[in-house]
């Protein structure tokens, strides 16, 4: 780049040239942050969209079986066009409702499920 020499006249008009260009600078540095910091609260929330292969990549699921649970409405998406659109917590979710118990149940627990189903006989002589 090539500077020319300013003269002392000169010298304010610089200055106010200089002073609008480092306001320009503040302004998209201030606007740069502020879209960093709403798409870091996005990624937080885990509210990523995502294309199908990439569903099936984080599911470790194949595209068929992808495209089953799609069609019968099992997997939470929105279709655009020819093309789904699957939000990340939304997959967490779905895959930790399938889930039938959490944590396995005691032999204590078991044998009172059981005979909670079971009626006795009333006792009581009419």
């Amino acid at each position: 780049m090539a500077y020319e020499e300013l003269t002392f006249n000169e010298l304010p008009s610089a200055v106010t040239l200089l002073l609008q260009k480092v306001d320009g600078l503040e302004h998209l540095l201030h606007q740069l942050q502020g879209d960093l910091t709403q798409k870091k609260k996005s990624e937080e929330n885990g509210h990523i969209p995502m294309s199908l292969t990439e569903a099936c990549a984080f599911l470790k699921m194949k595209r068929s079986t992808m495209y089953y649970h799609l069609e019968n409405g099992n997997i939470p998406a929105t279709r655009k066009g020819k093309n789904y659109i699957l939000f990340k917590d939304e997959l967490i979710k779905w895959a930790e409702s399938g889930r039938t118990n959490d944590v396995p149940m005691t032999i204590s627990e078991r044998k009172e499920a059981i005979t909670a189903g079971f009626r006795r006989k009333s006792t009581f002589k009419y």
